[in-house]
């Protein structure tokens, strides 16, 4: 038996999303403010109690217009915050628990539906708003309506749990909104035989300060001790066994302390017996007079000297712990745990770490399913893509959970047939390795290679200093830059999935055409590189792939080519911006490399001295008449040294670095 989806309406930014669940973890990620605490909040209310309450503030920004101008017309359903949780189960499963579920005998369904919902009591609500006084203005009338309402809508608000069938349902509306007469109420502790539900919390009470006197450790012990002491586990006996001996000591010295003011106290109030006993509690022992150490016996420390990385994950162990037990002493069907950010005050490695060892914790509880949100790109690169689930916040109200395995494969076979499933995994392979973090950035940068790695942060400063008061400084965005290489079209489909601005640095890459003879006798023929002004063919993939162009034996490449390098080319999709080598000083490069030295003559021979990864350098005492496209083949030796110096020499003031044009126009762009 397992939860296949769970589905919420109207509660805050989650307006209309599905989550597609998975058997064991599903890993939700997105960026800040996209809804997932929202999520766990929404699932906690209904599911931990069963009359929870909900205020204005839960509703989306959405509604509220409608939820202001209610009246008897008023359709309160499209107000309803919903939960609606699809479970699955087969023929082995024990189907006791959620029989009351089940509105239909047909063997053939598989599927129960069970919605938790909290409804406007519209009438009830309508009756208490304060009406209009005479001669009162309008605006001031409203503004007390919208006031009462925003102060007392959750004392309006009732929540009910139902079941329903929706199988060989086809309406446009869901199921429970039009066949409202068919849904069946149940009552909370129905749900609670057989969905068990338990959080970890992302704001935990872990400090590495005692300023306090606080031991959080101390107190989630003493919380599972307390938890366990109220089982009969063996493991306890020893300890009991000990505090009774401790008893019977502690019992004949306080005979000795006490024996006076005992016989005082017999002699005036004529008590027979009295007497001081031992009664010590192992909870209460626990919690007052021990502690977490680490260390050794002879040489430790105690818990509030550790990091809050390592505060943080035995914090997390041990909740995990408590909630196994939880989970082994209830008899429910599902275990729901849902643990928010485990990443806090966490180091990458020890991120990594986690990722995979609650993996094992998962796969050792019967019947567990997780759900793990995170802002951690670590946490994600060791996580099988399988499992996660992107939240997604476009141009739409609502957030929307995305199924990155699922639907971002689609999209690669739809989009770019049998190749598509190659760069999908070529994508997946290089997220784990790399990038994952582009899962979190708000804009990407997709660079050529290590040259442009070393010296795009000094052109971002460069476009920060001069952007002037009204500009958009990049240092301050989060920006992921990626080092893409030639593989940057296989980006494409996974932009457009999440949703972010990108920018792709490329090279022009010119070719000509040219037909040898091979030993055969036959002519063969290759694409050679050439200075831009005697080509009339490219080699680069991501230019062909983003600007459509036709096959390179078309006809119309010649042409399509000739277009792209005036920039006369067709736009492309508003959310990825494209740039290369343009014409600047009367002249256009091919390469990065080429460009750098058309736009940096001067400074180049003037610090030619000092520049690392050169050969040939008396050629640069020419390089302000020099044909640049030849002289840079015939000085550049090691592209890494050189862009080391270049970053060196702009650092300590010595050169001042000019950006290529193109460069300066794609970084304008991404960051506005």
């Amino acid at each position: 038996m397992r939860i296949k989806s769970i589905k919420v309406e109207n509660f805050r930014l989650l307006q209309n999303s599905v989550l597609d669940m998975t058997d064991g973890l599903t890993l939700v990620v997105g960026k800040n403010n996209t809804g997932k605490t929202s999520f766990v909040v929404l699932l906690e209310k209904f599911l931990s109690k069963p009359n929870p309450s909900f205020s204005f503030s839960d509703l989306p920004v959405a509604v509220r217009g409608q939820l202001y101008r209610i009246s008897e017309e008023t359709d309160v359903d499209a107000l309803s915050i919903r939960l609606c949780i699809a479970v699955e189960y087969t023929d082995e499963d024990n189907l006791k628990n959620i029989s009351d579920f089940m509105l239909d005998l047909d063997p053939d369904k598989s599927i129960v539906n069970i919605m938790f919902e909290a409804r406007i009591d519209r009438d009830s609500l309508l009756s208490r708003i304060p009406t209009k006084k005479d001669g009162a203005e309008e605006d001031k009338y409203l503004a007390e309506k919208r006031s009462f309402i925003e102060r007392n809508l959750s004392k309006f608000v009732k929540t009910t749990i139902y079941a329903y069938d929706d199988s060989g349902y086809v309406g446009e509306s869901p199921y429970y909104l039009e066949k409202r007469d068919e849904l069946e109420e149940k009552e909370f502790k129905v749900v609670a035989n057989f969905i068990n539900f338990q959080v970890i919390h992302a704001k935990r009470n872990v400090a590495s300060s005692d300023e306090a006197g606080k031991s959080p450790l101390s107190l989630v012990t003493t919380h599972f001790f307390k938890k366990l002491s109220d089982t009969d586990d063996e493991r306890l006996d020893r300890i009991r066994s000990a505090l009774t001996d401790i008893d019977e000591s502690l019992e004949s010295r306080y005979s000795e302390v006490f024996s006076g003011f005992l016989a005082s106290a017999a002699n005036f109030l004529d008590l027979n017996g009295l007497k001081v006993i031992s009664d010590i509690e192992a909870s209460s022992l626990i919690g007052s007079s021990s502690k977490v150490i680490y260390g050794t016996s002879e040489d430790h420390l105690p818990e509030n000297l550790n990091g809050l990385g390592y505060l943080n994950i035995l914090y997390l162990l041990l909740k995990i712990e408590m909630v196994k037990q939880e989970f082994e002493a209830s008899s429910a069907d599902i275990n729901l745990l849902f643990i928010e950010e485990p990443e806090a005050h966490t180091h990458p490695q020890m991120q990594s770490v986690f990722s995979k060892k609650i993996r094992e914790v998962v796969n050792d509880i019967q019947g567990l399913q997780a759900v793990i949100t995170t802002h951690s790109s670590y946490i994600v690169a060791n996580s099988d893509f399988e499992d996660i689930r992107y939240l997604f916040k476009g141009e739409e109200p609502s957030v929307k959970f995305k199924n990155f395995h699922t639907e971002l494969a689609t999209r690669y076979k739809s989009s770019q047939g049998e190749e598509g499933a190659k760069l999908y995994q070529f994508l997946e392979q290089y997220l784990k390795i790399q990038n994952a973090e582009l899962f979190f950035a708000d804009k990407a940068i997709f660079i050529e290679g290590t040259t442009e790695r070393i010296l795009l942060p000094w052109f971002i400063r460069n476009h920060d200093e001069n952007c002037g008061d009204g500009g958009s400084p990049i240092s301050s965005q989060n920006i992921s830059i990626i080092e893409a290489g030639a593989n940057a079209k296989a980006f494409a489909p996974f932009l457009d999935f999440i949703g972010i601005k990108s920018l792709i640095i490329t090279d022009l890459d010119s070719t000509k055409k040219e037909v040898k003879e091979d030993k055969s006798g036959n002519d063969r023929s290759s694409y050679v590189a050439c200075p831009v002004s005697e080509s009339t063919h490219t080699s680069n993939e991501t230019l062909k792939h983003f600007f459509s162009a036709p096959d390179i034996n078309d006809a119309d490449f010649i042409d399509w080519f000739s277009k792209l390098k005036s920039g006369n080319h067709e736009d492309i999709k508003s959310g990825v911006k494209v740039v290369y080598q343009t014409k600047e000083h009367g002249y256009q490069a091919r390469s990065f490399e080429d460009a750098f030295f058309n736009s940096n003559k001067s400074e180049i021979k003037k610090l030619n001295d000092e520049l690392l990864g050169l050969k040939n350098k008396s050629v640069l005492e020419e390089i302000e008449t020099s044909e640049i496209y030849g002289l840079t083949k015939h000085v550049l030796d090691k592209k890494s040294d050189f862009a080391a110096s270049v970053l060196y020499l702009a650092l300590i003031g010595k050169a001042n670095w000019v950006s290529p044009e193109y460069i300066k126009e794609g970084l304008i762009w991404i960051s506005l």
